[in-house]
């Protein structure tokens, strides 16, 4: 069943904000290894985001996402991130395997923010993430069908605007309801190193001159966890061999600890973070 085709394009929608760009992505839909054709879905949706992690403020986001497999080798991309999946993996076995490069461009507060008091911060500018990520799926879990996944994906700033290592863990359960629909749950955190916090949440004394919020040494840790609802219908087709499908997706994140102190959240934003997605998608 290419269940995971489904909600991978759903949870993509979600991940088109700069500041979900890094957390590990749902896999290519996986195939038997002797089964190497090539495929492509290519999506386009919109998300309701906050402006930036942290935010109070939302707005409406278009979403263009694509994933596939080319010679056996899996692709997604993930809002400004690209996941490659190298491993081999077979659905008929009660475990698999994924894993490969992933590389991702933040962008978060690289553009005017709507929040005036996070705006005289200045712009920060976009980061370049390389990395790796790594996952095994329990096949067959309560019935013939469902798979439960625990991923893990490690990026590193190389441009030296945060220079920091983001650590992502996440679980995913995904169960077909019939044979056209699809549901996932999954839930992630991010684990970040003192850059990444003194660059997006730190506030300077020139900074807090500038902006009226306080001075704010910001280190790093957990910063936030995210549970996720994706709901996805195939609409010409069915779960084996989808064509047209449609998606609905929602997403709960909370802010923790010197994070959600920060005077960027907790003053001029908020900890609790909302998104809300949905689009259409094709499977050539």
């Amino acid at each position: 069943m290419h269940v995971s085709h489904l909600t991978g394009a759903a949870l993509a929608l979600l991940a088109a904000a700069p500041v979900r760009a890094a957390d590990p992505p749902p896999a290519p839909a996986q195939q038997p290894v002797a089964d190497r054709h090539n495929s492509l879905t290519i999506g386009l949706g919109a998300a309701w985001l906050p402006t930036y992690e942290g935010s109070d403020d939302y707005s409406l986001t278009p979403v263009v996402f694509a994933f596939g497999k080319v010679a056996g080798i899996g692709f997604a991309t993930r809002g400004t991130a690209l996941y490659v999946d190298v491993v081999p993996s077979d659905t008929k076995a009660s475990f698999g395997f994924e894993g490969g490069p992933v590389g991702n461009l933040r962008l978060d507060r690289s553009r005017e923010v709507e929040d005036k008091q996070v705006s005289r911060l200045g712009k920060i500018g976009p980061a370049v993430e390389l990395g790796a990520y790594a996952g095994i799926t329990k096949n067959r879990v309560l019935h013939g069908y469902d798979t439960l996944n625990l991923r893990v994906a490690v990026t590193r700033d190389v441009t030296d605007t945060h220079g920091s290592t983001i650590v992502s863990p996440s679980v995913e359960y995904m169960t077909p309801v019939s044979h056209r629909a699809a549901i996932s749950l999954s839930a992630s955190a991010e684990r970040v190193g003192g850059g990444f916090a003194r660059t997006y949440y730190g506030v300077d004394a020139a900074g807090s001159a500038r902006s009226g919020l306080p001075i704010y040494s910001a280190k790093g840790g957990w910063k936030n966890w995210r549970a996720n609802l994706v709901l996805a219908r195939v609409l010409t087709g069915d779960l084996r061999n989808p064509h047209l499908s449609a998606f609905v997706a929602l997403s709960y994140a909370r802010m923790l600890g010197r994070f959600a102190r920060s005077p960027v959240v907790a003053i001029a934003g908020d900890p609790d973070q909302y998104a809300a997605g949905g689009g259409l998608a094709y499977s050539f």
